[in-house]
């Protein structure tokens, strides 16, 4: 990317103050897309700072630079070579395969001026619906922003897209009769954090003719070679569960469902195992590794630029990754949305204890972006990541995250999701 073009980014980031969410159209979008006037205040008081006030800028540059490593991932998560290792270290349960991909693969970066990083990959990535929401509630209010502010149609095509993801998946999986009923599941859905979106979806799959119902795992019951909530066939699962492996007694049934092929459940174990396991980092960080896999020379150069090196934590080798903790990011290798990971400077020795006790890597640490709030006079500055929903190899969607501190936490004042701007 040229410096011109950087320089250009890195002042729109600095000194663009324009507050481009409109929370009346937010809300007017939430009733209308629910049928519901209470969501607004649900999400109100449930996340208020879910969603972030401004923009980020990115330069089309660095959107190639994520879909060209993007797709590079996808090319070796597609080689025998490399499911077969991957899965060899991964439960039982992982080599069952149904035959979906996996919706909303999250692959989540580090974009900076000086610097760009594949920090992680995610398998039920949260908050998809919530940005196309967003995307009809963005209002420009100056004329440098409003050539780059996303038409409403641009959401109306992704959520598209979403329905007919999760008709892909059906079809993958073997089936032949349309797609009658889905179950969105996570454990007491009605407490989850980001529940409204989960009545986005709801609500989305209903206009299209799909029964939809938000439950807990425990609510479902299989019998009769079919899973059921209450009178009602469940054709398909959409996953949020965290349990990933389906380990936990109360998704008993789901995984037996799932194992017997009494529904098709998306994203599944595989899908975790074959992406979202970071010891996977290790291989595709690593050019001899990528060589025994049999990837091609372009793919690994691709790789190696933009995924920091990850390395597996042995207690063996405790003093040398202490004298360069500085450099790293600790993450559990099972772990999810940031929980228990830790940047290098900020360990304390009994963390450190913690680490070596359980199974993590350390990642070479790539510094996020950073984008100004507030005013010339009283400036804020956060921290963002950049999360691509990705289906199939294909990008669907490009949203921000805001935050302050070591990792997102959709708890900082000004921050949240906000909507990505490809800069001139």
């Amino acid at each position: 990317m040229g410096n011109e073009q950087s320089n250009l980014i890195q002042r729109l980031n600095n000194e663009c103050f324009c507050v481009s969410l409109d929370q009346h159209a937010l809300s007017q979008a939430l009733a209308t897309e629910t049928g519901r006037s209470d969501v607004f205040q649900l999400l109100q008081e449930r996340c208020p700072t879910v969603f972030a006030a401004r923009p980020v800028f990115v330069s089309p540059a660095h959107m190639k630079r994520m879909r060209d490593l993007i797709y590079a991932v996808e090319s070796v998560v597609a080689l025998p070579t490399y499911r077969e290792e991957v899965l060899a270290y991964a439960p039982a349960i992982a080599r069952h395969s149904s035959g979906p991909r996996g919706v909303f693969m999250g692959y989540d970066f580090h974009v900076a001026q000086e610097g760009f990083g594949l920090i992680e990959i995610n398998t039920n990535a949260g908050g998809a619906m919530l940005n196309a929401l967003m995307a009809r509630a963005q209002r420009a209010c100056c004329p440098e922003v409003a050539g780059v502010v996303p038409p409403p149609a641009l959401a109306e095509r992704f959520e598209a897209e979403i329905v007919a993801m999760f008709r892909h998946e059906w079809a993958l999986a073997g089936r032949k009769q349309p797609l009658r009923s889905i179950a969105i599941v996570d454990t007491e859905p009605a407490s989850q954090y980001l529940y409204a979106e989960f009545m986005l979806f709801q609500a989305l799959f209903e206009r299209q003719g799909i029964r939809a119902v938000i439950v807990d795992p425990a609510e479902l019951e299989l019998r009769s070679g079919r899973l059921w909530h209450g009178d009602l066939a469940i054709d398909l699962v959409y996953n949020r569960l965290t349990d990933f492996l389906l380990e936990s007694p109360a998704n008993e049934h789901l995984r037996e469902a799932h194992l017997a092929g009494a529904a098709v459940l998306t994203p599944h174990p595989q899908a975790h195992a074959l992406y979202s396991d970071k010891r996977n980092l290790i291989i595709l960080s690593s050019d001899d590794h990528l060589q025994r896999l049999g990837v091609a020379p372009e793919t690994r150069t691709t790789l190696l630029a933009g995924i920091p090196r990850t390395q597996q934590v042995h207690r063996e080798k405790a003093e040398e990754f202490w004298a360069q903790r500085k450099g790293l990011f600790f993450k559990p290798a099972a772990g999810y949305g940031s929980r228990a990971a830790y940047r290098g400077d900020k360990l304390t020795r009994r963390v450190w204890e913690d680490i070596l006790a359980g199974n993590y890597v350390a990642q070479a640490l790539i510094a996020p972006g950073q984008r100004v709030l507030g005013s010339n006079t009283s400036p804020q500055v956060l921290k963002f990541d950049l999360r691509n929903y990705v289906y199939d190899t294909q990008v669907q969607w490009v949203a921000a995250r805001l935050y302050q501190g070591q990792t997102t936490n959709f708890r900082t004042v000004g921050g949240g999701f906000a909507p990505v701007y490809p800069g001139p």
